[in-house]
């Protein structure tokens, strides 16, 4: 016979192993350079881009641009994807975006060490 401590400690153990899987992992911590780029992407991006879900706000979310944006472009990598998409707003039209409808001088606005923050943080966007 099977000891009702036993049991009640391998139940136990089941409900605590299942309430662990519903906690999410921790946050990815930012280096200086992805903070400084999350900053800039509040500043200048976060008006028409939503950084998590299916959210649009006027262009489409970039959730996922981390890893979904090397396939956007033939030879590019997400991060030449990104600071094309930036320096060429009109290179690359998301499907069911119209053209023209993020600012082309938005490389004028921005510092370049802003350019590279805000590339490095949406890197981090997986």
């Amino acid at each position: 016979m099977i000891p009702r401590r036993f049991i009640a400690t391998l139940l136990l153990s089941a409900a605590l192993g299942a309430c662990s899987s519903l906690v999410p992992p921790p946050a990815p911590t930012l280096s200086p350079l992805e903070i400084r780029g999350r900053a800039v992407f509040d500043s200048y991006c976060a008006r028409c881009h939503a950084r998590s879900g299916e959210t649009v706000v006027v262009g489409p979310s970039l959730a996922g641009i981390a890893t979904g944006g090397e396939s956007r472009m033939q030879g590019m990598d997400a991060q030449a994807y990104i600071r094309d998409s930036i320096l060429n707003p009109d290179g690359y039209i998301v499907e069911g975006f119209p053209e023209g409808a993020m600012p082309l001088d938005l490389k004028d606005q921005m510092a370049p060490e802003d350019l590279e923050a805000v590339v490095a943080y949406l890197l981090t966007l997986k």
